[in-house]
């Protein structure tokens, strides 16, 4: 009930709650493309190169007084890790990992050293770690919509086409489907979605709301389709719960988030365990 009567009352709160609204239906349908993809740490090294975006975007705002704000440059520095693993690991003969693993590392370098070669204190920049879903205004909120409905209108309008590549590469391939333009596309696509997580639950725990609730779900449906409307709904509601259960004892919200999360996902695996051994 108290964090009830402070939603009515506190603007800050009702932001929060639209921006986990926000970024839990993206989470959910391309969370569900990245699981079935199995492209998790492709997730996690776009996750980490924001933190790129958000140096530089602040480094040009400060230094040189450029119309850009750290967000705006998180979009950009994420789509472009995104293009880069991508062609590189289509077409260059190296290993996936070995990129990934690499482009993860020098985002962060990059971001820390803009951030420490720009005047002034960046604790906004620095909670971007973490997140902090209760700073989010509504100026944020737009951005957030924005990148929302982009993500939506191209992942579900190229659904059979993205279906396919996850599921079957080879079968997509004979079908005649260009499926290094639709992987590129699908990698975009978790960009975008990892921006707007990141403002949510921050870079460090941005993999664990983009797959846990997509891995839930997966564990109830049979389809895709309704795989991304349960994960969206669980992104939710685990969103709203960690709000909630965070407010009263002035604990992080994403971190609070991810633990409830990673419990529901541990006690269905655990329950589906116990019925499987009933049953036998």
């Amino acid at each position: 009930m108290e964090f009830l009567n402070a939603v009515l009352e506190f603007e800050f709160l009702q932001h929060a709650l639209v921006a986990g609204a926000l970024a839990g239906i993206a989470c959910g349908v391309v969370g569900s493309y990245v699981v079935v993809r199995r492209i998790t740490y492709i997730a996690g090294a776009i996750a980490h190169c924001v933190l790129a975006g958000l140096g530089v975007g602040r480094w040009l705002q400060v230094v040189h007084g450029w119309p850009i704000t750290p967000a705006q440059g998180a979009v950009v520095a994420a789509v472009a890790a995104a293009l880069v693993i991508g062609l590189v690991s289509l077409h260059v003969r190296e290993r996936e990992d070995t990129i990934i693993g690499a482009v993860w590392a020098i985002g962060m370098a990059i971001g820390i050293l803009f951030i420490a070669v720009t005047p002034g204190y960046h604790e906004d920049l620095m909670s971007y770690l973490f997140g902090n879903i209760l700073l989010i205004g509504g100026g944020d909120l737009w951005m957030m919509a924005a990148l929302d409905a982009v993500v939506l209108v191209l992942a579900l309008g190229l659904y059979p086409q993205l279906e396919a590549v996850c599921f079957d590469e080879e079968f997509a391939r004979l079908r005649g489907l260009n499926v290094e333009a639709y992987v590129l596309v699908l990698l975009v696509l978790t960009a975008l979605t990892v921006v707007l997580l990141v403002s949510v639950v921050g870079i460090v725990l941005v993999i664990a709301l983009l797959t846990l609730p997509a891995a839930i779900a997966g564990q109830f449906t049979a389809t895709l389709r309704g795989m991304m409307a349960l994960a969206s709904l669980l992104a939710i509601a685990f969103t709203i719960a960690g709000l909630a259960v965070s407010y009263a004892p002035d604990l992080p919200a994403g971190a609070t988030t991810i633990v409830i999360a990673g419990g529901a996902y541990l006690a269905v695996l655990a329950l589906r365990r116990i019925a499987a051994n009933f049953r036998s």
